[in-house]
């Protein structure tokens, strides 16, 4: 489990994206619950994880809700990331140089590490590492904050296991 429990008020923050935008946590929950996963880019597990990022994000598309991926590297090193990988969601910078300051308030204990932060501030669900049942479980949370059926993101038998630890 995350650092932070379920049911502890997510600390608010603001961010800079790789595209030069400003987002802040405050300003996304009025709009629908935020699921944030923290990352790094030299991750193989987060890596892993990415694909089935944008398969979330795309079952969801434009709906009352966001996802951010928050790099704890530096703007080049975030920027390469997102080319690899193409996310059709923000990717943030939780820059090195900075202190990782939404990091530190996070404290995820392994990086990929998803917090999906309720539109009251509340964290409603933590997990670590590749997991396909807790991307299920979150698709299936989101789901019911939009009142739609819920998407299966992540296959049981699509070639890639069921759980690596980050």
């Amino acid at each position: 489990m995350a650092a932070l429990s379920v049911g502890a008020q997510a600390p608010d923050f603001t961010l800079s994206g790789i595209d030069g935008k400003q987002y802040s946590l405050a300003a996304a929950l009025k709009q629908g619950p935020l699921l944030a996963v923290f990352i790094q880019t030299a991750c193989p597990v987060c890596d892993l994880t990415m694909p089935y990022l944008n398969r979330l994000a795309g079952a969801y598309a434009a709906q009352g809700w966001q996802l951010w991926v928050i790099s704890q590297d530096d703007q080049q090193a975030s920027q390469r990331y997102a080319q690899r990988f193409e996310p059709n969601f923000p990717l943030l910078v939780d820059d090195p140089a900075d202190g990782w300051t939404v990091s530190c308030a996070y404290d995820p204990p392994a990086t990929p590490t998803l917090f999906l932060i309720g539109s009251n501030g509340q964290l409603e669900f933590g997990g670590e590492g590749f997991s396909k049942a807790d991307l299920n479980a979150v698709s299936e949370r989101i789901a019911g904050h939009l009142g739609v059926k819920a998407a299966v993101v992540a296959e049981r038998d699509d070639g890639n296991p069921d759980f690596r630890p980050g």
